[in-house]
């Protein structure tokens, strides 16, 4: 894969690169840079993680050498799962094991844990240095990472340590490329800001889009970046959860929010741009002959184009979206169903 292939692979399917200059840059003087993305530990996979994954492999074509941090410690402050260190470990067990059965290579991908940084002096002496840089007014505004709002009566003091925190993993692991869904924006661009300040590498900061909840009302807001409903595994019948039954793809495809003609919050809308083209290149819409006969579509824009004028009914998308979806997971069930104990009871 040459300069050109490499930078394209990290730029595709992005909400946001800070900056494209700095992507090809990077590819230009390291031959295996360094890319993470971080998880709170807190439940199933859902096809909002296929997004992820797919960047997760882009990143690693590209030459990347990729870091997923698990972050054990971040989810017990976020009160994720009864604020059990226990089931949060089990539940990051399940994650890797969930990454990898998306087709994330294992050789080419390091899980590290919270708790491998949080007993070093020296991460905490980082943490501080952030937080000395950043005024409590910025510290809330970031904390929207957590996915709650700035101005909750009741949080608790932990939780301001929060931001500072994930500004810290990316300086002390370390990577030069720091991935995410667009809902961690803040939390990047406080770390490329801290490191200004301080003279440290700035890292590059990707941002893919989220998929709606099911149930609707996932626009994105364009104060916090954050999407008002997003697909939730605290919420299952907001979301498909692997591993995905094809019986639970078809139930909760048909049930689900897809007014006809609308893009935007749309969740229907979104897995065939955001999961179904990436994964499989194209998209097929199955339809009737009395309602015009199937379609192929070779691009997203060309799907849009047909959706938003009105000639694709959201009964024949939502029937077309089933068995896209069901094909792209297919690996992920068989491999679960080779190792039902990746799955910890009770998730």
């Amino acid at each position: 894969m040459d300069l050109d292939a490499r930078v394209a692979a990290v730029l595709r399917g992005t909400t946001e690169v800070l900056t494209p200059g700095e992507v090809r840059g990077l590819l230009e003087t390291k031959d295996r840079p360094r890319a993470y993305i971080g998880f709170e530990p807190s439940g199933r996979l859902t096809v909002g993680h296929l997004v992820c994954a797919r960047k997760m492999i882009d990143l690693q074509e590209a030459g990347f050498d990729l870091t997923v941090f698990l972050a054990d410690w971040h989810a017990w402050i976020n009160d994720k799962l009864g604020g059990s260190l226990e089931r949060i470990r089990a539940a990051g067990q399940y994650m890797e094991a969930g990454f990898t059965a998306l087709g994330v290579d294992p050789a080419r991908a390091r899980y590290r844990w919270a708790h491998e940084l949080t007993g070093s002096s020296d991460y905490w002496a980082r943490v501080v240095r952030i937080a000395k840089a950043t005024s409590l007014a910025r510290t809330k505004r970031a904390m929207t990472v957590l996915g709650r709002g700035e101005e909750e009566a009741n949080l608790d003091t932990a939780k301001l340590f929060y931001p500072s925190m994930q500004a810290a993993d990316i300086f002390e692991l370390p990577v030069d490329l720091a991935y995410a869904g667009i809902d961690q924006r803040r939390a990047h661009v406080l770390a490329r800001e801290v490191a200004h300040r301080y003279g440290w590498p700035v890292p590059v900061a990707v941002h893919t889009p989220l998929i709606s909840s099911l149930k609707g009302g996932g626009r994105m807001d364009p104060a916090t970046q954050t999407v008002e409903r997003k697909m939730s595994k605290s919420d299952p019948s907001s979301a498909i959860t692997l591993p995905a039954p094809a019986e639970e793809i078809a139930a909760r495809v048909k049930g689900a929010f897809c007014p006809a003609k609308e893009v935007d919050g749309n969740p229907i809308v979104e897995l065939v741009r955001f999961v179904l083209f990436p994964w499989e290149g194209r998209f097929e819409l199955e339809r009737s002959p009395a309602h015009g006969g199937p379609l192929a579509f070779a691009s997203e824009a060309e799907f849009l184009a047909a959706w938003t004028s009105g000639s694709v009914h959201p009964a024949d998308l939502k029937a077309s979206v089933v068995p896209a979806l069901d094909r792209v997971l297919a690996p992920s069930r068989r491999y679960f169903a080779d190792r039902p104990d990746a799955v910890p009871a009770g998730l």
